[in-house]
């Protein structure tokens, strides 16, 4: 019992990373119908650029959560700016490529500044083992999981109540309707930037903390990607709780199945869900946008 206990609280920790990413595609293309197929890199750029800054100052453990959020978001920003904002009106798929072309060259360019070597994360304090359940759970392990639930939290009250989630809902909705009532396009696919940059930072960071820092963190956007598709595109919050799924049912699989398995328990998932829930466990029933 206390084998599974372990599988299912380490899974959540990792599940927790996987909910960040999965919101963070979520929140994109609920504004802009697009998949951005570079939230791994933007997180793995957001990681790297908070590690310098967190080194260089001595930073804490909130205070590098307040720089990841902070740092993603400026990045978001800057790549929706030069980027994307030219793209508006152009085809789908066109829009689809220009997200593939920004990954390879985000994953260059912190090659080129960082260099391809792992470095660790040196955070005071979060290496510190909290006993629960009989299983010794890390600071940071227990910190992104709280993350993620803040995280839920805080986009549930943005969508439902906030003007600007008022707006995004209603861009996501029908964007010619949106423009006709007043509301910019552009300003909407910008907060969605920042805030599925700052989100997608917070898992690079969280994963660098408690894994180690290398440009191989970009793979989370692949690792992640099977719980957006679970919970939906078109759902935050249910991305982001399908991510703890997702890390628990591999976690599981690694624990009592042949290892090789793990890697791909995620998308033999989300096949077997798929076959009966085409839109997801919580996305919209017909979906007109890809």
């Amino acid at each position: 019992m206390g084998y599974f206990v372990e599988l299912v609280l380490s899974g959540l920790a990792i599940g927790a990373i996987y909910g960040l990413v999965a919101m963070s595609f979520a929140v994109i293309y609920k504004a802009t119908g697009i998949v951005n197929f570079s939230q791994g890199e933007l997180g793995m750029l957001t990681a790297y650029t908070s590690w310098s800054i967190a080194t260089s100052v001595g930073a804490g453990g909130i205070f590098t959560v307040l720089i990841a959020v902070a740092a993603g978001a400026v990045i978001g920003m800057i790549c929706e700016r030069l980027i994307m904002r030219p793209m508006l009106g152009e085809p789908v798929l066109s829009v689809v490529l220009v997200t593939i072309g920004l990954a390879v060259v985000l994953r260059s360019l912190v090659t080129i500044v960082w260099g391809a070597a792992p470095h660790k994360f040196d955070v005071a304090g979060v290496e510190r083992v909290v006993d629960l359940a009989g299983v010794g759970m890390r600071i940071s392990q227990l910190g992104v999981i709280a993350v993620l639930l803040v995280a839920l939290a805080a986009f549930w009250w943005f969508l439902k109540y906030s003007r600007f989630g008022v707006a995004m809902r209603a861009v996501a909705a029908d964007e010619n309707v949106a423009r006709l009532m007043g509301i910019s396009t552009a300003r909407v696919q910008s907060v969605a930037w920042a805030c599925a940059s700052a989100l997608a930072g917070l898992a690079g960071v969280f994963f660098a903390v408690i894994y180690g820092l290398s440009p191989t963190i970009y793979e989370l956007g692949l690792k992640a990607f099977p719980a957006t598709v679970l919970g939906g595109f078109d759902s935050v919050l249910g991305s982001g709780a399908s991510g703890l799924a997702i890390g628990v049912f591999e976690n599981l699989v690694g624990g009592y199945l042949p290892s090789t398995l793990k890697e791909i328990a995620g998308f033999l998932l989300i096949l077997v869900v798929l076959m009966v829930r085409p839109f997801g466990l919580f996305g919209e029933k017909r979906i007109e946008r890809v």
